[in-house]
Protein backbone atom coordinates (compact mmCIF):
# COMPACT_ATOMS: atom_id res chain seq x y z
CA UNK A 1 0.00 0.00 0.00
CA UNK A 2 0.88 3.42 -0.20
CA UNK A 3 0.40 6.33 2.29
CA UNK A 4 1.10 10.09 2.33
CA UNK A 5 3.70 10.00 5.59
CA UNK A 6 4.64 13.41 6.05
CA UNK A 7 4.49 16.91 4.10
CA UNK A 8 5.57 20.22 5.06
CA UNK A 9 5.50 23.91 3.66
CA UNK A 10 7.72 26.19 4.51
CA UNK A 11 9.46 29.16 2.95
CA UNK A 12 13.54 29.99 3.35
CA UNK A 13 14.86 33.11 3.66
CA UNK A 14 17.88 35.38 4.47
CA UNK A 15 17.80 37.75 7.56
CA UNK A 16 19.65 40.25 9.78
CA UNK A 17 19.44 40.66 13.44
CA UNK A 18 21.45 43.36 15.28
CA UNK A 19 21.84 44.25 19.01
CA UNK A 20 24.47 45.85 21.76
CA UNK A 21 25.01 44.79 25.37
CA UNK A 22 24.74 48.58 26.80
CA UNK A 23 24.58 47.86 30.58
CA UNK A 24 22.47 45.29 30.92
CA UNK A 25 23.33 42.55 28.82
CA UNK A 26 26.58 40.20 28.10
CA UNK A 27 28.16 39.12 25.42
CA UNK A 28 26.09 35.97 25.28
CA UNK A 29 22.70 37.67 26.23
CA UNK A 30 23.49 39.70 23.16
CA UNK A 31 24.46 37.33 20.66
CA UNK A 32 21.11 35.82 21.22
CA UNK A 33 19.35 39.03 21.18
CA UNK A 34 20.18 39.71 18.05
CA UNK A 35 19.37 35.82 16.99
CA UNK A 36 16.00 36.47 17.90
CA UNK A 37 15.52 39.50 16.29
CA UNK A 38 17.02 37.78 12.70
CA UNK A 39 14.44 35.11 13.43
CA UNK A 40 11.50 37.83 14.22
CA UNK A 41 12.71 39.72 11.01
CA UNK A 42 12.71 36.37 8.64
CA UNK A 43 8.58 35.59 9.94
CA UNK A 44 7.79 39.49 9.17
CA UNK A 45 9.68 39.38 5.99
CA UNK A 46 8.18 36.06 4.93
CA UNK A 47 4.51 37.03 5.83
CA UNK A 48 4.79 40.24 3.59
CA UNK A 49 6.53 37.93 0.99
CA UNK A 50 3.49 35.67 0.80
CA UNK A 51 0.86 38.44 1.23
CA UNK A 52 2.30 40.18 -1.34
CA UNK A 53 2.62 37.09 -3.95
CA UNK A 54 0.01 34.91 -2.86
CA UNK A 55 -4.11 36.01 -3.82
CA UNK A 56 -5.82 33.42 -2.51
CA UNK A 57 -10.02 34.34 -3.72
CA UNK A 58 -11.73 32.54 -0.53
CA UNK A 59 -11.55 34.26 2.19
CA UNK A 60 -11.70 31.93 5.08
CA UNK A 61 -8.50 30.22 3.10
CA UNK A 62 -6.70 33.68 3.00
CA UNK A 63 -7.53 34.43 7.12
CA UNK A 64 -6.30 31.01 7.44
CA UNK A 65 -3.07 31.91 5.08
CA UNK A 66 -2.16 34.90 7.32
CA UNK A 67 -2.88 33.16 11.00
CA UNK A 68 -0.48 29.65 9.83
CA UNK A 69 2.58 32.58 9.03
CA UNK A 70 1.35 34.69 12.00
CA UNK A 71 2.35 31.47 14.32
CA UNK A 72 5.22 30.67 12.63
CA UNK A 73 8.35 29.08 13.77
CA UNK A 74 11.93 29.25 12.63
CA UNK A 75 14.79 27.01 11.79
CA UNK A 76 18.28 28.20 10.86
CA UNK A 77 19.42 26.30 8.12
CA UNK A 78 22.72 28.18 8.18
CA UNK A 79 24.96 31.09 9.62
CA UNK A 80 26.02 32.85 6.92
CA UNK A 81 28.17 35.95 8.78
CA UNK A 82 28.31 36.95 11.92
CA UNK A 83 30.57 39.64 14.30
CA UNK A 84 30.90 42.12 16.92
CA UNK A 85 31.48 45.67 15.79
CA UNK A 86 31.85 49.25 17.50
CA UNK A 87 28.77 51.73 17.10
CA UNK A 88 30.14 55.22 17.54
CA UNK A 89 26.66 55.60 19.91
CA UNK A 90 25.40 52.44 21.09
CA UNK A 91 29.04 50.93 22.25
CA UNK A 92 30.01 46.96 21.44
CA UNK A 93 27.09 45.72 18.99
CA UNK A 94 26.83 42.00 17.69
CA UNK A 95 25.27 41.55 13.74
CA UNK A 96 23.63 38.05 12.40
CA UNK A 97 22.77 37.20 8.81
CA UNK A 98 21.13 33.74 8.60
CA UNK A 99 19.38 31.68 6.04
CA UNK A 100 16.02 30.60 7.65
CA UNK A 101 13.20 28.08 7.42
CA UNK A 102 9.87 29.79 8.06
CA UNK A 103 7.57 27.29 9.06
CA UNK A 104 3.83 28.36 9.56
CA UNK A 105 1.33 26.26 11.55
CA UNK A 106 0.99 22.89 10.13
CA UNK A 107 -2.68 22.50 10.74
CA UNK A 108 -3.68 26.13 9.62
CA UNK A 109 -1.51 25.25 6.41
CA UNK A 110 -3.02 21.52 5.87
CA UNK A 111 -6.11 22.73 5.11
CA UNK A 112 -4.74 25.80 2.59
CA UNK A 113 -2.45 23.30 0.39
CA UNK A 114 -5.54 21.23 0.41
CA UNK A 115 -7.94 23.61 -1.56
CA UNK A 116 -4.90 25.41 -3.50
CA UNK A 117 -3.15 22.53 -5.28
CA UNK A 118 -4.38 23.72 -8.43
CA UNK A 119 -4.09 27.49 -7.53
CA UNK A 120 -0.68 29.23 -9.12
CA UNK A 121 -1.60 32.37 -6.76
CA UNK A 122 -1.22 30.23 -3.34
CA UNK A 123 2.14 29.15 -1.46
CA UNK A 124 3.91 26.47 -2.92
CA UNK A 125 2.38 22.65 -2.94
CA UNK A 126 2.47 19.53 -4.56
CA UNK A 127 1.09 15.77 -4.65
CA UNK A 128 3.25 12.94 -4.97
CA UNK A 129 1.78 8.76 -5.62
CA UNK A 130 2.89 5.82 -6.91
CA UNK A 131 0.83 3.77 -10.06
CA UNK A 132 -0.43 0.96 -7.48
CA UNK A 133 -1.05 0.78 -3.97
CA UNK A 134 0.31 -3.35 -3.54
CA UNK A 135 3.56 -3.99 -4.99
CA UNK A 136 4.69 -7.50 -5.90
CA UNK A 137 8.31 -9.32 -7.00
CA UNK A 138 9.16 -7.94 -10.35
CA UNK A 139 6.36 -4.90 -10.58
CA UNK A 140 7.68 -2.09 -11.75
CA UNK A 141 6.71 1.05 -9.58
CA UNK A 142 6.07 4.49 -11.43
CA UNK A 143 5.91 8.26 -9.19
CA UNK A 144 3.39 10.65 -9.90
CA UNK A 145 3.98 14.44 -8.88
CA UNK A 146 1.96 17.70 -9.61
CA UNK A 147 2.55 21.15 -8.38
CA UNK A 148 0.43 24.13 -8.25
CA UNK A 149 3.41 26.38 -9.90
CA UNK A 150 7.15 25.49 -11.50
CA UNK A 151 9.08 24.25 -9.00
CA UNK A 152 12.96 22.38 -8.80
CA UNK A 153 12.56 19.05 -7.47
CA UNK A 154 14.85 16.15 -6.13
CA UNK A 155 13.68 12.86 -5.89
CA UNK A 156 15.19 10.24 -3.14
CA UNK A 157 14.53 6.21 -2.57
CA UNK A 158 15.46 4.94 0.50
CA UNK A 159 15.25 1.14 0.08
CA UNK A 160 14.59 -1.39 2.96
CA UNK A 161 18.16 -1.49 3.64
CA UNK A 162 18.69 2.12 4.66
CA UNK A 163 20.17 2.80 0.84
CA UNK A 164 19.59 6.35 -0.73
CA UNK A 165 19.10 6.59 -4.27
CA UNK A 166 19.29 9.97 -5.93
CA UNK A 167 16.16 9.36 -9.26
CA UNK A 168 16.26 12.59 -9.98
CA UNK A 169 18.27 14.88 -11.09
CA UNK A 170 20.75 11.45 -12.24
CA UNK A 171 23.36 11.59 -14.62
CA UNK A 172 21.23 11.04 -17.77
CA UNK A 173 18.85 13.61 -16.58
CA UNK A 174 19.54 17.06 -15.14
CA UNK A 175 16.87 19.00 -15.92
CA UNK A 176 14.60 18.67 -12.55
CA UNK A 177 12.73 21.65 -13.15
CA UNK A 178 8.73 21.09 -13.61
CA UNK A 179 5.96 23.23 -14.73
CA UNK A 180 2.76 23.80 -12.60
CA UNK A 181 -0.04 21.83 -12.93
CA UNK A 182 0.96 19.33 -15.62
CA UNK A 183 1.29 15.65 -14.05
CA UNK A 184 4.93 13.97 -14.21
CA UNK A 185 5.71 10.69 -14.76
CA UNK A 186 8.96 9.42 -12.51
CA UNK A 187 10.86 7.28 -14.57
CA UNK A 188 10.60 9.06 -17.94
CA UNK A 189 12.05 10.61 -20.62
CA UNK A 190 16.10 10.94 -20.52
CA UNK A 191 15.69 8.16 -17.71
CA UNK A 192 17.93 5.20 -17.68
CA UNK A 193 16.52 2.98 -14.81
CA UNK A 194 13.44 1.46 -14.34
CA UNK A 195 12.21 0.67 -10.09
CA UNK A 196 11.50 -2.60 -10.17
CA UNK A 197 10.66 -4.35 -7.03
CA UNK A 198 13.38 -7.15 -5.60
CA UNK A 199 14.28 -8.65 -2.35
CA UNK A 200 14.43 -7.91 0.31
CA UNK A 201 10.89 -6.84 0.41
CA UNK A 202 9.30 -4.36 2.90
CA UNK A 203 8.91 -0.67 3.72
CA UNK A 204 10.59 1.57 1.30
CA UNK A 205 10.03 4.96 0.66
CA UNK A 206 9.73 8.14 -1.64
CA UNK A 207 10.73 11.68 -0.31
CA UNK A 208 10.51 14.89 -2.68
CA UNK A 209 11.85 17.96 -2.21
CA UNK A 210 11.13 20.92 -4.10
CA UNK A 211 11.01 24.67 -4.14
CA UNK A 212 11.00 27.61 -6.47
CA UNK A 213 14.86 28.22 -6.50
CA UNK A 214 17.41 25.95 -7.50
CA UNK A 215 18.05 23.22 -4.39
CA UNK A 216 21.09 22.84 -2.40
CA UNK A 217 23.59 20.07 -2.85
CA UNK A 218 24.12 17.19 -1.56
CA UNK A 219 27.12 14.30 -1.81
CA UNK A 220 26.15 12.29 -4.79
CA UNK A 221 28.26 9.12 -6.40
CA UNK A 222 27.44 7.80 -9.52
CA UNK A 223 25.30 4.52 -9.38
CA UNK A 224 24.27 3.26 -12.86
CA UNK A 225 21.45 5.23 -14.08
CA UNK A 226 21.03 7.11 -10.70
CA UNK A 227 22.70 8.32 -8.20
CA UNK A 228 24.06 7.30 -4.59
CA UNK A 229 23.79 9.81 -2.13
CA UNK A 230 26.56 9.89 0.22
CA UNK A 231 25.36 12.91 2.54
CA UNK A 232 24.38 11.35 5.70
CA UNK A 233 20.85 10.93 5.82
CA UNK A 234 20.04 13.46 8.45
CA UNK A 235 21.96 15.86 6.97
CA UNK A 236 19.86 15.94 3.33
CA UNK A 237 16.62 18.10 4.38
CA UNK A 238 19.16 20.73 5.89
CA UNK A 239 21.36 21.21 2.79
CA UNK A 240 18.45 20.80 0.33
CA UNK A 241 16.74 23.30 2.37
CA UNK A 242 20.22 25.59 1.52
CA UNK A 243 18.46 26.63 -1.86
CA UNK A 244 20.36 28.71 -4.21
CA UNK A 245 18.58 32.40 -3.73
CA UNK A 246 18.83 34.62 -6.52
CA UNK A 247 19.69 38.26 -5.27
CA UNK A 248 18.42 41.18 -6.78
CA UNK A 249 21.28 43.54 -6.96
CA UNK A 250 23.06 45.27 -5.06
CA UNK A 251 21.25 47.19 -1.67
CA UNK A 252 18.36 45.21 -2.32
CA UNK A 253 16.46 42.43 0.06
CA UNK A 254 17.00 39.14 -0.71
CA UNK A 255 14.17 37.25 -2.26
CA UNK A 256 12.52 34.47 -0.36
CA UNK A 257 12.14 31.51 -1.64
CA UNK A 258 8.80 28.79 -1.34
CA UNK A 259 9.96 25.37 -0.25
CA UNK A 260 7.94 21.84 0.16
CA UNK A 261 8.45 18.39 0.84
CA UNK A 262 6.49 15.27 0.81
CA UNK A 263 7.01 11.70 1.83
CA UNK A 264 5.62 8.84 0.97
CA UNK A 265 5.86 5.11 1.61
CA UNK A 266 5.72 2.00 -0.51
CA UNK A 267 5.45 -1.58 0.93
CA UNK A 268 6.64 -4.62 -1.60
CA UNK A 269 5.77 -8.36 -0.99
CA UNK A 270 6.51 -11.48 -3.32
Amino acid sequence: MTSNLYAAQSTIKESEGYACMGEDKSKKQTEQSAMADAKRKAIEQVSTYIKSETHVKDFALEKDLTSAYANATVEVIQEIEKGWYKDPALGDCYKIRIKADVIPDEKAMKKVSQETIDDPSAPLSFKVWTDKKEYKHGDRIKIYLQGNKPFYARILYKDVKGKILQLLPNPYRQDNYFNGGAVYEIPSGNDRYELEVSPPFGEESIMVYASVSQLGDIDLKAEGGVSLVTTKPQDIGNKTRGVKIVGKGEGKEQPASEFFEEKVVVRTGK
